[in-house]
């Protein structure tokens, strides 16, 4: 398993959520479920749904905070990358309807999709790190962005209480400071399709906690060996917001108190290829500092794929 390693630059981040909140309560009048059980399996709360919005509308708000939060001259930005597996179209891509909404049609962009399901974004993170360290780059435009709510069933109780829109966004840039970032990517063919979407998303959620669970720490675990960095060291983990049980595995497995864990899915639910993005801007916003620290984003999806990134701000 090979560990790729870049010297990455964090400018920004941002992220959107769509005003609408679909709570557990909600969800109670339509399928036969309960807060409680939603709750207590999951640690979902409520989710977000866009309205008279396509997935492109999301990912540029999201880029739009981003590029807001640095006061940052959108002009340097030559690439663009956004992981999602609900475009607006089948093609043309998102990362096109981004260009165009940012007002950057007026110069050539490198500008395309990833579909990595929920691990989509660490996907997208490192194939934009090696664009960058070619040389022929100079701005990167990350996005994790997912219309979910377009391929719910909201008559499988299974399902429709686990998932909700959003988007999250960093702008990176190439640096010659000794801020290593590392990735690992994986990937193993789902051939018996515990997880997939056809017109809705489809779930064996025993089999996916399982293989989800081993991927997070095995992923974890590689990144930290790279150098023999211990997990008390890092200043957080920033995993995919699926479910609280496989967070909470992963802290047992880990030895980490649970709160060494970012986690915002009770608010937000599933936003696969969005989910890290946004809890990184939530974390962000929330524990502001000048000193260097270190983070690991780790994520597991349909594919089956998985992978983490440890980045150095």
């Amino acid at each position: 398993m090979d560990v790729k390693q870049n010297q990455i630059r964090l400018v920004s981040t941002g992220h959107y959520a769509p005003p609408k909140i679909l709570t557990n309560a909600d969800l109670e009048k339509i399928v036969d479920t309960s807060d409680e059980w939603i709750t207590t399996r999951t640690g979902i709360k409520e989710r977000r749904i866009a309205e008279n919005e396509a997935n492109s509308d999301l990912a540029t708000k999201a880029a739009l905070a981003a590029i807001e939060k640095a006061n940052y001259d959108i002009k340097k930005i030559d690439l663009i990358i956004v992981a999602t597996f609900t475009p607006d179209y089948k093609s043309p891509n998102v990362a096109n309807f981004v260009q165009a909404k940012l007002g950057l049609n007026d110069r050539p962009i490198t500008a395309f999709d990833i579909n990595a399901a929920c691990t989509g974004f660490i996907y997208a993170l490192n194939v934009a790190a090696q664009m960058l360290s070619s040389g022929n780059y100079q701005s990167a435009l990350v996005i994790g962005s997912e219309k979910i709510s377009k391929v719910t069933d909201y008559t499988d109780r299974n399902t429709c209480v686990l998932f909700g829109d959003g988007a999250g966004a960093v702008i990176l840039e190439p640096t010659k400071n000794a801020k290593p970032w590392l990735f690992f990517t994986a990937s193993r063919g789902d051939q018996d399709l515990i997880l997939y979407v056809d017109e809705y998303v489809h779930m064996d959620g025993q089999k996916v906690y399982q293989f989800a669970s081993k991927a997070i720490d095995s992923s974890i675990r590689l990144l930290l060996d790279f150098d023999g960095m211990k997990p008390q060291d890092l200043a957080a983990i920033i995993p995919h917001q699926a479910n609280i049980r496989i967070i909470q595995s992963a802290s047992k497995s880990l030895g980490l108190p649970i709160d060494h864990f970012f986690v915002d899915l009770h608010k937000y639910g599933n936003t696969s290829a969005a989910s890290i993005a946004i809890a990184l801007d939530e974390y962000l916003d929330l524990y502001k500092s000048e000193e260097e620290r270190t983070l690991i984003l780790v994520g597991f999806g349909a594919g089956l794929t998985w992978g983490a990134a440890r980045i150095t701000l």
